[in-house]
């Protein structure tokens, strides 16, 4: 199997469909590494802030962790890994952090990430030896669907509860999502399928206007980005095995196969190709990806629906775009002028993306029943559904002790199990 594939150069023209392997001319196919880039960002900065890790080191790794996924799937499946939302109960669980700055526990949270990533890994393995159909038993279309829809409903609440601070910001969101909109609905060509850079680019300059123009907001301020060096190391840091964490982060490797089943299955329903094949080696690479992440100082990495929900709006699924995108972030993880310019992004612009992009993932998740003419007339179908998206969307959080399991934990357990008994019936 070729590491790299020989991918097939295409022609754009409207309406096409762009598949794994093939490719758009070098020139656009930057552009969409760049979109992946934008559209993977927001939610790869935010989860290592929430949990006190250092932005540029996780930037760095989800580039790194996406050139080794790359290479383990052949270049087959086309996923950007960023990090995992997954992941924060449990470390904030784990060391006791209490937000603001970095976290002063993190080398025992980083052994519990490697121990998940290590548990994932062995998953994979077992998948790779055996197939998948133990888990699509447990976890069949009803079910990843939902898991998938949950995830992007999940996070719904970030962008509006934590992004819009003043009433100025909620009314900039609704205008930058209109942005995405009108350049999604009332633009041709490669414009229409950088739908997410253009319209993040337009409501920038909305802002400023707006802003810096007539005083509306807070200005944006870009002498962070005048002060911040071009290249510089970002803040790598070891791990520290400690048992209690590592059984307490470890169990989080459940909800990454989960999730990544249900990328994959959403992946494969839109190019109409079967990737169950790969499904086992997908498995590994994140592990391997989270383990390695985790080694260096950077969170727990899993395929990104935010990306998936690009690719479901333009049509492009060809994997060349991921290793642009992946050696851009491995690039930019390393230049602080690039995190001051992602910082000088007006908060508010960068909330109007997130909510267009997590409906794109909840939305994926429906696309996913659909496509498997998931009938909900069936009752045991119906209230799996119904109540994996309310446990999901409403945090609904479950304690064992020190360990709590919330929101897409809840939901992705909920749903496995509640399908495992209603679905004895049949």
């Amino acid at each position: 199997m070729a590491l790299i594939p020989a991918w097939r150069p295409v022609a754009p023209t409207p309406g096409m469909v762009v598949a794994p392997d093939e490719r758009l001319p070098w020139p656009q196919t930057f552009a969409m590494g760049v979109q992946h880039v934008i559209a993977m960002f927001g939610a790869t900065v935010l989860a290592p802030l929430l949990m006190g890790f250092d932005p540029n080191v996780a930037i760095l790794m989800s580039g790194i962790g996406t050139l080794i996924f790359f290479f383990v799937v052949g270049g087959r499946v086309p996923s950007y890994l960023g990090s995992s939302f997954a992941f924060i109960g449990v470390v904030i669980a784990a060391t006791g952090y209490a937000g603001g700055g970095a976290n002063a526990n993190l080398g025992v949270a980083l052994g519990g990430i490697i121990a998940c990533g290590a548990l994932y890994t062995l998953i994979g393995v077992l998948v790779m030896a055996t197939g998948t159909g133990w888990i699509e038993r447990l976890m069949p279309p009803v079910v990843t669907g939902a898991v998938v829809a949950v995830i992007g409903l999940n996070l719904a609440g970030i962008p509006i509860k934590n992004m819009a601070p003043t009433p100025f910001d909620a009314w900039m969101q609704g205008l930058t999502f209109l942005c995405v909109g009108a350049v999604a609905v009332f633009t041709k060509g490669m414009t229409q399928r950088l739908l997410i850079l253009v319209g993040l680019i337009v409501a920038s300059v909305l802002y400023a206007l707006l802003t810096n123009g007539l005083g509306l907001g807070k200005p944006i301020d870009l002498s962070g980005l005048a002060k911040a060096d071009w290249f510089g190391l970002p803040k790598f840091a070891a791990p520290v095995f400690d048992g209690k964490a590592m059984l307490l982060i470890a169990p989080v490797a459940i909800i990454l196969v989960a999730e990544n089943l249900g990328h994959i299955k959403a992946v494969s329903a839109m190019t109409g190709r079967n990737l169950d094949r790969d499904m086992g080696r997908a498995f590994v690479g994140d592990g391997v990806a989270t383990m390695i992440s985790g080694a260096s100082g950077g969170t727990g990495v899993t395929t990104y629906a935010e990306n998936i929900g690009v690719m479901a709006a333009t049509k492009i699924y060809s994997t060349a775009m991921f290793v642009v995108a992946a050696l851009i972030a491995v690039l930019l993880g390393f230049s602080p002028k690039f995190g001051a310019l992602i910082q000088a992004i007006p908060l508010a612009v960068m909330g109007g993306v997130s909510i267009v992009v997590f409906g794109l993932i909840a939305i994926a998740g429906a696309k996913i029943w659909v496509d498997n003419k998931v009938d909900f007339s069936d009752n045991a179908n119906l209230i799996v559904a119904a109540v994996t998206l309310v446990l999901g969307t409403g945090d609904y959080t479950l304690k064992f002790g020190a360990f709590a399991l919330g929101g897409i934990g809840t939901a992705t357990f909920g749903a496995i199990l509640l399908y495992a008994l209603l679905g004895r019936r049949r």
